[in-house]
């Protein structure tokens, strides 16, 4: 069957901005698709651009909920937060079918971003003004964030790449042209990772250095989720290259040595934060409020020295959170609520930084890879209590990477990407019990719940897509 039913957004951008064949009539005062204004102004309206996924954050070791706790209470007490208890357990349905809320609304955000991207993509090259050099960067920045987009989609709904099984693994549907009748059925994860860097790759030549906002794609951005995409296929040398390429762009680190407080006034925000490559966020301001608040984990508290500016400024106790959840105590996710935004999710210098340090521990050169991991402690902590870390091996190396990962990204969606490719690795594989309403739960290294389920509602409406295996 062909029925492209992935959201309604899909039908009403066709509509708005489809080829000239369905919109050719002028009306004063309204916005026509033949103008390259009008590009600029749907690349510029960010909303429609810098939404991700927040289901991985449920989903990973970064966060634990008590059962029996207030917080567990409000999440069971209405079907407006049955996503969360649904993700944090790894059900095989996570929005199920008939209740109010049946939409996955991280499957539509980041199919609409691919839709918005492949207007401008398809049909940017009809417009009769603009000159070429712009419609080509239009295009570049369309292009990354397409890239982007089934980058999250594919380590979120399909397995974890293995390029001995890559080309036959289901990745998620390819959608590059926006029509009402095409089908649907899912490309493989080799075809969905060939995309992603397809599109990166034209992208780069017509892409400027600097934009004036995190939310509009630059040479960085580019390659930054390059070295991302290369890290999730284990091709290190390659991610390694290119996060030296987002380097020499952008590598400016934030310096939290000196901060006491976390504010909008001591912590640039983010559409001008300069660690930030390429900023997208989590749906939904998940975050920042109860009862969704991201309780954090003693595994991932224990990894933190407590004078680690990390801990002190982007966790919080219960105080700053909900007084009702002093049942249980604990720390939670702050950095959201101090801020008062949601919490970026794309590529970053640290992140380049971590790649750089991981290549070098996989290459047995632990010196070099604890001069990455060094250089960006060293802004983490006052200097006072700042000590270098040290490693004896690509091993021991390889471990305090992942660590240090684990520190600087926690809530931000890449710890539950780092498990998936991790998880077949002795030295990082683990079992993980959680105990919500009474029942255990176990995600083993061999559990198939380290693919979240294709939303039910979208394959009743596009039967051609096959369910995830439970």
């Amino acid at each position: 069957m062909k029925y492209c039913h992935i959201s309604l957004l899909f039908f009403f951008a066709f509509l708005l901005f489809g080829c000239e064949n369905y919109v050719n009539v002028k009306t004063q005062g309204t916005l026509v698709p033949d103008e390259i204004i009008n590009y600029r102004y749907l690349l510029n309206n960010t909303s429609q651009w810098e939404v991700g996924p927040c289901m991985g954050d449920v989903a990973s070791d970064d966060i634990n909920i008590i059962d029996g706790s207030a917080q567990q209470g409000d999440l069971s007490a209405s079907d407006y937060y049955s996503w969360f208890p649904n993700t944090y357990t790894w059900q095989s349905t996570i929005y199920p079918v008939g209740g109010y809320y049946q939409t996955d609304y991280d499957w539509n955000a980041m199919y609409n971003t691919i839709t918005y991207a492949n207007v401008v993509i398809n049909e940017i090259s009809s417009c009769k003004d603009g000159t070429a050099a712009e419609k080509a960067e239009y295009t570049a920045e369309a292009l990354v964030h397409r890239a982007d987009a089934y980058l999250m989609l594919v380590n979120q709904y399909a397995k974890p790449y293995n390029a001995s099984s890559a080309s036959s693994d289901l990745g998620v549907p390819l959608v590059i042209t926006e029509n009402t009748q095409q089908p649907l059925a899912r490309a493989s994860v080799q075809a969905v990772y060939d995309q992603i860097v397809a599109d990166l790759e034209a992208a780069l030549p017509s892409l400027p250095n600097t934009q004036t906002y995190t939310t509009l794609p630059t040479k960085a951005s580019a390659y930054g989720v390059l070295a991302r995409a290369y890290l999730y296929m284990g091709d290190y040398a390659k991610a390694n290259e290119y996060a030296d390429d987002a380097l020499a762009v952008r590598n400016t680190l934030n310096d939290l040595s000196n901060i006491t407080e976390l504010s909008t006034s001591t912590y640039p925000i983010r559409l001008k934060d300069p660690e930030i490559l390429l900023s997208k966020v989590a749906y939904g301001y998940a975050s920042a409020y109860s009862p969704t608040v991201l309780r954090l984990s003693d595994d991932l508290l224990n990894l933190f020295d407590t004078n680690d500016k990390r801990y002190t400024l982007f966790t919080c106790d219960k105080s700053k959170v909900s007084s009702s959840y002093s049942d249980v105590g604990g720390r939670y996710f702050f950095k959201d609520l101090a801020l008062n935004e949601t919490r970026n999710i794309g590529p970053s210098v640290p992140e380049m930084m971590l790649i750089k340090a991981e290549y070098f521990a996989r290459n047995n050169k632990p010196a070099d890879a604890m001069i990455w991991v060094n250089n960006l402690r060293k802004k983490r902590f006052a200097a006072t209590n700042y000590v270098d870390l040290v490693a004896s091996s690509g091993d021991d190396a390889l471990a305090k990477v992942i660590d240090e990962r684990h520190r600087e990204f926690f809530c931000r969606m890449l710890r539950w990407w780092d498990m998936r490719r991790l998880k077949d690795d002795p030295r990082f594989a683990k079992t993980i019990t959680r105990t919500y309403g009474g029942k255990t739960y176990t995600l083993a290294p061999t559990s198939n719940r380290y693919v979240l389920p294709i939303p039910a509602y979208q394959i009743i409406l596009n039967p051609e897509i096959k369910q995830n295996p439970e």
